[in-house]
């Protein structure tokens, strides 16, 4: 599945490079007109976060996110700053699809275990944004990217999958903005080490023959973001490598 994404910090669509807020592109973007053409062209669901409240959980551009969700009708999953039953539950009533918990991951384990729980696992994404070192320790980053945890991704999915985990976001922070190709040994690895779960992957996607190489994988999911904003590629173009593997 493709699955386009839109990132926003006051409001603004951008796009960061590496995770840097520091390094960021804004884009002009009308949201309702791209979510409505991509709708019309097959678009199954969109990927929305929230930067400001990644990185700071009362900075949440929570008017921002209630007016989207009341103008479309295309499927959404919503992250950044999403902490507490609360959130959630105001996200999901206000028709979100789907929930991506980031930090909450590492720092409140036993709530997420109780949302996997309560929610079940079609409600809930795991946002596990990985720094990968020279031995291929997948270490997972929080708090909009700034700190690094002590704990890997494949500790995680272990942890978690004994409670109903199915989806798994997981972006190579190292590949986030650049257009400069994904990371496609991570995503062979993780899928083939963990068949029961569908990940979504992101990070580097900038041609067609990434989404190409990606759908070998045996990955579920391509998250797609800047490389649609800056017109790398048409939508069209992007379901249609998907679906056809070429």
């Amino acid at each position: 599945m493709i699955i386009p994404a839109f990132d926003f910090i006051n409001g603004q669509a951008v796009r960061l490079y590496q995770g840097d807020y520091s390094n960021k592109k804004k884009y002009d973007v009308n949201l309702k007109r791209y979510l409505e053409e991509y709708k019309l062209k097959g678009v199954k669901i969109i990927h929305l976060v929230d930067l400001d409240g990644a990185r700071n959980s009362k900075n949440r551009q929570l008017k921002l996110f209630k007016n989207i969700l009341s103008y479309t009708t295309i499927p959404l999953q919503i992250g950044g700053g999403i902490r507490s039953v609360e959130d959630i539950n105001m996200f999901l009533d206000l028709g979100a699809k789907r929930i991506v918990i980031g930090s909450s991951i590492i720092n409140n384990k036993v709530e997420v275990k109780k949302w996997l729980k309560i929610y079940g696992s079609d409600a809930i994404v795991l946002a596990l944004d990985v720094n990968i070192d020279s031995y291929n320790n997948k270490v997972i980053c929080i708090n909009g990217w700034r700190e690094k945890s002590k704990i890997t991704l494949e500790q995680i999915i272990e942890y978690f999958s004994p409670y109903g985990l199915k989806h798994v976001l997981c972006t190579d922070i190292s590949k986030d903005g650049t257009l400069l190709g994904p990371n496609i040994e991570l995503y062979k690895e993780i899928s083939n080490s963990f068949q029961h779960i569908k990940f979504q992957a992101s990070g580097g996607i900038g041609t067609l023959q990434d989404i190409i190489s990606l759908r070998k994988t045996k990955i579920t999911s391509v998250i797609i973001g800047r490389s649609l904003l800056e017109k790398k590629f048409r939508i069209e173009e992007a379901l249609k490598c998907w679906q056809n593997g070429s």
